[in-house]
């Protein structure tokens, strides 16, 4: 009974198909049962700078893609570990849903040549008459030049055009996404919101363009001081910025701000229509909140914006913390 699996079928046919695979301007490899490289075709070569040469009869194929050995799609196929593709792979289909075969992408090191690529990957079984899976075919596509457009396309769409920071979308957005999580584990969720010191006089004596050179600099100052992967340092409005802390209390926050206070004075950006001081200086509110019933994001940003007012009317050029959080 025909069982709608792949198969070979005659030697002449599998001769055929063994010649249309190394001449195939797709890069396609082929493994056996026991996941021994048995095709490794010409476009293969081209793609991964190895000769067929070093690979047929190996199980060596993961040295044309990664710097260490693992997995490839055609060996979860074999080896039926169908569990391990969201650990080894960016993004997948699920089994059963491209037929027999899976699809996946990510980045490959290419060791070899040297390069690091996006690579698109199908993958299918053969099997014989009787069911048995005989081989299993990989194909792969380049996809760097359409993923490094795409990551600048969302680079774009989340990043602020002048600094670089997150733009205000994104900080709402990672805002509302930590709040929920707070609500779920009941951590304390901080924001810092700064403003530049006299920055409408600055511009006003310096002129926009560096205004604008200003306004990076205190940038990569507020980036330089926020250390961890999860928090977000962010353009909040024309000169105000803002840090997003999630699992960080009053405490931790307030010596984060006044770290961003230090490295902006350490710049001496000179100001010299500044009340504050001779060089560029900063103000900064810190609030921070568990999100539970009682709490709100909204009274998390407004007790910032509070601290901050305070610190203005305190002389500037400092870091102030929430009254009551």
């Amino acid at each position: 009974m025909d069982s709608g699996k792949p198969t070979f079928g005659s030697d002449n046919g599998h001769s055929m198909a063994v010649r249309l695979m190394q001449h195939l301007v797709v890069p396609t490899f082929v493994l056996d049962a026991e996941r021994r490289v048995t095709i490794w075709n010409h476009a293969c070569e081209r793609l991964t700078g190895i000769p067929a040469a070093e690979m047929l009869g190996t199980g060596d194929h993961w040295r044309g893609f990664y710097d260490e050995s693992r997995h490839c799609l055609a060996d979860l196929i074999a080896l039926d570990q169908y569990d391990k593709l969201a650990e080894l792979y960016a993004a997948h289909t699920s089994p059963g849903e491209f037929g027999f075969g899976l699809r996946a992408e990510n980045w490959c090191v290419m060791p070899v040549k040297g390069e690091r690529r996006y690579l698109a990957v199908d993958a299918g079984p053969i099997y014989d008459d009787q069911g048995k899976l005989i081989a299993v075919v990989q194909t792969l596509r380049d996809m760097t030049d359409q993923k490094l457009a795409e990551m600048a396309l969302q680079n774009l769409a989340t990043r602020d055009s002048l600094t670089g920071l997150a733009n205000r979308r994104s900080l709402d957005d990672k805002l509302e996404l930590e709040w929920k999580c707070g609500q779920r584990t009941g951590a304390s969720l901080a924001f810092i919101l700064g403003d530049v010191d006299h920055f409408k006089c600055y511009n006003d004596h310096y002129g926009h363009p560096k205004g604008d050179e200003c306004l990076r600099a205190v940038a990569g100052a507020i980036g330089a001081a926020v250390f961890r992967p999860a928090d977000m340092t962010a353009r909040y409005g024309g000169e105000e910025f803002a840090i997003v802390m999630p699992n960080t209390d009053l405490a931790g926050a307030q010596a984060v701000a006044e770290r961003v206070c230090r490295i902006v004075r350490d710049l001496a950006i000179p100001h010299v229509d500044s009340a504050t001081a001779p060089h560029v200086t900063i103000s900064l509110g810190v609030s921070a909140l568990v999100p539970t019933p009682g709490n709100s994001l909204d009274a998390l940003i407004a007790t910032a914006d509070a601290a901050l007012y305070r610190a203005k009317d305190s002389g500037r050029n400092c870091a102030v913390a929430a009254e009551s959080t």
